[in-house]
């Protein structure tokens, strides 16, 4: 309510400044004034000067960017490609930020230069083939080896041959309005069919129970993956166009309604490692200290403090699929392979939770009650 105030009165000052000036103008009637819509050299100059000045702030906020947010970078990936991926984004941010630094400069500076002035005349000329030339072959040249280098990196990450199928961990992302399910395939390799009309009690995946492939297939509410070993990521979607993404993995993939989604990387960087990395403690020691302060204010109000963050992996999704979008999101935990396994292997198979859920009720039976005939009477009679 507050902000709506200031911002009301704001707004109420600057219709009062308009008004005055106006007034100021009325005054001038019959003086001499120069309110010509057609600008003169002043004009000219003056408008000059500011691109020149325009262009110093985005040079120098530009710098401070640079300085007061870089630790909000991802840093160190954690999956084999990711190095490809961050080599390909800074290839990408350095041809922009020079072209944009020179362009940005010619543009403001050719402004200022070649402004207007009383009694010059612009040169004008229909065309000119080898600037056109110049301007057109050097970004072809850049951008086809950005696309190359892109299609060849994205190759590499999306081609799974079958030496890797066979050694592979395969998981399904399932992601509905508001959250997301994982399910493991079993020994197999196989995920057992699935459909929507399928879902039903602790079945909320739509899976075949009656297909021998989804017999051993687990469903979780936490990723687990083992670090070093290929993860295939098989990915669907119960309602809307979601997008799982994996941002310390530098993955990402839609989910959507009707078919299956495919990504695959090998996790390289346990959850207890990147916990110990420096650019991760000092982020988390940065979201702490703003919790800390939140907290005293939460505190004051009658409320309950805040709990320290520990830094986790995430699957996010990526898409704006409704209101609560920005709550969908699952835990991820790169294990060692043999506390991956043990985790495992504790997990029940959907079958088994199936039949767990649908098993028939013991029937009680009653138990006999002796009475007592004489207290009975005694009672009656009293």
């Amino acid at each position: 309510m507050t902000s709506f105030l200031v911002f009301t009165v704001l707004v109420l000052i600057g219709i009062a400044v308009w008004q005055l000036t106006k007034i100021f103008d009325l005054t001038q009637v019959g003086g001499v004034s120069e309110n010509s819509e057609i600008a003169n050299d002043k004009d000219n100059s003056v408008n000059g000067y500011l691109m020149f000045a325009f262009v110093g702030f985005i040079y120098v906020f530009t710098i401070y960017s640079l300085y007061a947010w870089s630790d909000l970078v991802l840093g160190t990936p954690a999956s084999e490609h990711g190095k490809d991926v961050d080599n390909l984004m800074a290839i990408s941010m350095a041809l922009i930020f020079f072209v944009q630094t020179i362009t940005q400069f010619l543009l403001h500076y050719f402004a200022f230069k070649y402004r207007g002035k009383e009694g010059k005349k612009a040169l004008y000329f229909a065309d000119n083939n080898k600037l056109e030339a110049i301007w057109t072959i050097i970004p072809v040249i850049v951008l086809a080896g950005l696309i190359m280098y892109g299609l060849f990196t994205w190759n590499n990450i999306m081609f799974v041959d079958e030496e890797d199928k066979q050694d592979a961990i395969v998981i399904e992302l399932y992601a509905k309005q508001f959250g997301w399910e994982a399910r493991y395939a079993g020994d197999d390799k196989t995920l057992g069919k699935a459909n929507v009309r399928l879902i039903e009690g602790v079945n909320t995946l739509g899976v075949d129970l009656a297909d021998p492939a989804a017999q051993d297939d687990k469903v979780v509410t936490e990723l687990h993956l083992p670090v070093g070993k290929k993860v295939i990521f098989k990915m669907r979607s119960q309602d809307v166009l979601h997008s799982a993404y994996m941002p310390h993995f530098r993955a990402q993939m839609n989910c959507v309604p009707g078919m299956i989604t495919q990504f695959s990387f090998t996790p390289t960087v346990t959850t207890a490692d990147m916990r110990n990395d420096e650019a991760i403690i000092a982020k988390v020691d940065k979201i702490n200290k703003i919790r800390i302060k939140n907290s005293k204010k939460i505190v004051a109000d009658g409320g309950t403090a805040l709990d320290p963050y520990t830094f986790d992996y995430l699957l996010l999704c990526n898409k704006i699929c409704g209101a609560s979008h920005y709550n969908m999101q699952m835990k991820i935990v790169v294990d060692t392979p043999a506390d991956f396994k043990a985790w495992l292997k504790d997990k029940p198979t959907l079958a088994q939770q199936w039949k767990d859920a649908n098993a028939p009720k013991p029937v009680e039976t009653a138990e006999a009650v002796a009475v007592d005939s004489t207290k009975v009477i005694a009672q009656v009679i009293k």
